[in-house]
């Protein structure tokens, strides 16, 4: 595996090396918000010749656009983070299947549609986070959150915040509706305070003493170990964490992630582009500029995602978990998970 894993980089790095001279340009909508990933566009500008032209913007709107300029549209890739987008994106006919060797070969199978029309690129883990002061046996599995014995306890987020609905899905793909019914109905009479604001909100709320216990991705939590996050970084010594779900499933992962444009203009560079970001150079700075971990197996983790510890993540496959998420919402609001 590793001498295939050597021989797949190496060919990569040759192809963009290749590249170099080449002229044009990419056409980038992203919903990526973050200041750090200005140097994977600079690398991949610096490697390639070829220029990024970036529009920023929501998800939906971003797709919305899409639609919109149908085949006129300039956009040559779509990147947006969380599994319910990129399945929203596939569905809305804004993206193309792309058949990369490179690709098959380095995100898992379970981090990619079925069709090839999306990839993931990098993940973040949703676990619980607790009260060390108040908590003495946390909740161990997402199961546990539903527990009546920790009523008025709970942080999390709302019930249109894609990171739960995917987490939700996820769960009817590991049992049923029923049981993902059971589990929703559960957290929310366990909620401390009606869902508000993100998930670094959630873990302030811990600080603040509004919940003991909070839901959140790794990697707000992580972003406060290695900078000054205010009213979460000066107190984060009280607060515990659990990986959840380690005897079973694992922890659930949701996704950052991108995929060609149904009429992209550009297509051979946006086939480079993603295979740029399965590159080991772009899988490492996924995990030391944003604090993510990589979708390809075996790539270095920055020291404040290596400090939370070692973990089992959920292995299912996210392009089945996307076919669960209407279903999803309708039980976000059977149950008035607000």
């Amino acid at each position: 595996m590793l001498k295939t894993s050597t021989c797949i980089a190496a060919a990569m790095a040759a192809t963009l090396a290749g590249t170099a001279s080449a002229e044009g340009e990419l056409n980038l909508y992203s919903s990526r918000h973050y200041d750090t990933d200005e140097r994977l566009y600079t690398d991949f500008e610096e490697a390639t010749g070829i220029t990024i032209n970036r529009i920023e913007g929501n998800a939906d709107e971003l797709i919305a656009r899409m639609q919109a300029e149908g085949a006129n549209s300039p956009a040559d890739i779509l990147l947006t983070v969380d599994t319910s987008r990129l399945e929203r994106a596939k569905d809305a006919g804004v993206l193309q299947p792309t058949d990369s060797a490179v690709l098959a070969a380095r995100i898992p199978s379970y981090l990619r549609d079925d069709d090839n029309q999306w990839f993931g690129f990098s993940q973040r883990a949703r676990i619980i986070f607790y009260d060390k002061d108040e908590i003495t046996a946390p909740p161990l599995t997402y199961a546990d959150l539903a527990d009546p014995r920790f009523k008025g306890e709970i942080c999390i987020r709302s019930s249109s915040n894609t990171y739960n609905q995917t987490l939700l899905a996820s769960i009817i793909s590991h049992t049923d509706e029923d049981t993902a019914r059971a589990w929703a109905q559960g957290v929310v009479d366990n909620m401390a305070r009606d869902p508000q604001g993100g998930d670094t909100d959630q873990l302030r709320g811990l600080v603040s003493g509004e919940c003991n216990i909070a839901v959140a991705n790794t990697y707000y939590f992580a972003r406060a170990l290695r900078t000054d996050v205010e009213g979460l970084s000066e107190s984060r010594d009280m607060i515990g964490w659990v990986f959840p779900s380690q005897n079973a499933e694992g922890a659930h992962m949701n996704l950052s992630g991108g995929g060609i444009a149904a009429h992209a203009p550009n297509r051979d560079n946006a086939v480079l582009f993603l295979e740029y970001l399965a590159g080991n150079q772009a899988q490492e700075y996924f995990s030391a500029g944003n604090d993510e971990y990589p979708a390809v197996p075996g790539v270095g983790l920055s020291p404040a995602i290596a400090a939370l510890g070692f973990f089992k993540p959920d292995d299912v496959n996210l392009s089945e978990v996307a076919k669960n998420l209407p279903a999803a919402q309708r039980i976000f609001n059977e149950v008035n998970w607000k």
